[in-house]
């Protein structure tokens, strides 16, 4: 539909032309300016209300002329999306030797030099002839640097935004000669934890990875490699270096529930805590829960994704030593994280009681007081039954008496109870 319109708009261009061609010179150069005008305002239009995907076909469907004519109304900011979305021989023909800008995510490739990690920033297909990388890491890429990457290397990578979206069975398989890994990796910034997805592909030599944040784990690891000669060797390196980097990062976050929950033992195990600070504790208690059932969930499926690579035999002897250990390390963080769930269940369960206490404290009042005026409520019932054989009724000190028998009836019970300590 929207190639039908185009090209309605391209003949009408040209039509134009065509019909004046008896006209004056003058008036023929007026009209035809006005109402090509026109035409490329409506083309305009249409343009803006498209993706840059729908452009591309349309350039690709027009001929060479048309499709010049139709460039020329793109808007500056769309032209370097659309440029990746149509062949490198149109590219050449509205462009020339112009490459189209990559995006604002960070693009980076790593090679080796002397043993250490060389780091080298991509900004255009040119970059990428002279380098022979063993990791590209894609930080927010945009479809357009996706495309750079997967074009010149011959494969397909995932969208970040799309990640969360896979089912399980999904998240390790094996397409086209590529080892596709989907894993979530820990970020615990702010006291705020949260998993971030990562896509991992393994291509001959090299190892992508594709991610929507910048994550501690990337960084510690990124430096461990160029600062420490020999490191890594090849990608497989770097894919296993990054998930024991993973568990030795959730070890950390594990160290700082165990700091908390000191901190909140010692005000659950206080002899008072009022409902104000209870409230406060659960509140402590339940983040921490949450981030250790993020971090044991974190850790199962690292050890997925580790018992993926042994089955697919693709590491040496030292990585699959370097795997076991991964494995064995996950083994020793489970049996923690199994440890605080335990932990956090009783604080959670002591804290619950302290609040019940509090409760009971005052339900306890109110038993008392209902207690207390049974005795005075039977003598008032008594006392207002208006009986003519009651000498109390022509007594004097009646009244008196029944209200100081009241007081009496109140006072003895509670004086009992509290001898016995039953009101402590």
């Amino acid at each position: 539909m929207s190639l039908q319109t185009v090209n309605d708009l391209l003949r009408k261009h040209r039509l134009v032309e065509s019909t004046l061609q008896n006209q004056p010179v003058q008036r023929r150069k007026l009209v035809i300016a006005l109402v090509q005008k026109q035409h490329m305002v409506e083309l305009h239009t249409l343009l803006k209300r498209l993706t840059a995907f729908e452009i591309g076909q349309i350039l690709s469907a027009l001929s060479l002329e048309d499709a010049q004519l139709v460039w020329e109304q793109i808007t500056t900011n769309r032209q370097d999306d659309v440029l990746w979305e149509i062949s490198d021989s149109l590219r050449e023909h509205l462009v020339g030797d112009r490459e189209p800008h990559c995006g604002e995510g960070q693009l980076s490739a790593f090679e080796l030099v002397d043993g250490r990690l060389s780091k080298v920033a991509i900004t255009c297909r040119h970059d990428l002839q002279e380098i022979k990388p063993i990791w590209i890491d894609l930080l927010a890429p945009s479809k357009a640097q996706r495309n750079l990457i997967g074009q010149h290397y011959g494969l397909d990578l995932p969208d970040p935004s799309e990640l969360t979206d896979l089912e399980a069975s999904a998240r390790f398989y094996v397409e086209h000669d590529e080892i596709h890994i989907h894993s979530d990796f820990l970020l615990d910034r702010e006291g705020k934890a949260r998993s971030v997805p990562v896509a991992f592909v393994l291509g001959g030599d090299i190892l992508f990875s594709v991610r929507g944040e910048e994550l501690p784990v990337f960084r510690l690891q990124r430096l461990r490699a160029r600062t420490q000669p020999g490191f890594v060797s090849d990608s497989r390196d770097m894919l296993l270096d990054l998930y024991g980097a993973e568990a030795e990062y959730s070890a950390d976050a594990l160290e700082n529930i165990y700091s908390e929950l000191e901190t909140v033992s010692r005000k659950v195990l206080s002899q008072s805590m009022s409902d104000e600070e209870a409230a406060g504790i659960l509140a402590d208690i339940a983040e921490e829960e949450d981030l250790n059932g993020r971090i044991r969930r974190n850790m199962l499926d690292t050890q997925r994704a580790v018992s993926f690579l042994l089955r697919r035999k693709l590491l040496t002897a030292t990585q699959l030593e370097d795997a076991q250990q991964i494995l064995r390390d996950i083994e020793s963080l489970n049996s923690h994280t199994a440890f605080l769930f335990d932990k956090i269940n009783f604080l959670m369960d002591a804290t619950v009681g302290f609040i019940n206490i509090n409760q009971n404290k005052v339900i306890k009042i109110f038993s008392v007081a209902s207690v207390a005026l049974l005795p005075p409520t039977l003598i008032a019932s008594i006392y207002g039954m208006n009986f003519d054989h009651m000498p109390e009724l022509e007594w004097m000190l009646g009244y008196p008496f029944a209200l100081g028998l009241m007081v009496f009836s109140v006072a003895v019970p509670y004086l009992f109870f509290r001898r016995k300590g039953w009101l402590r």
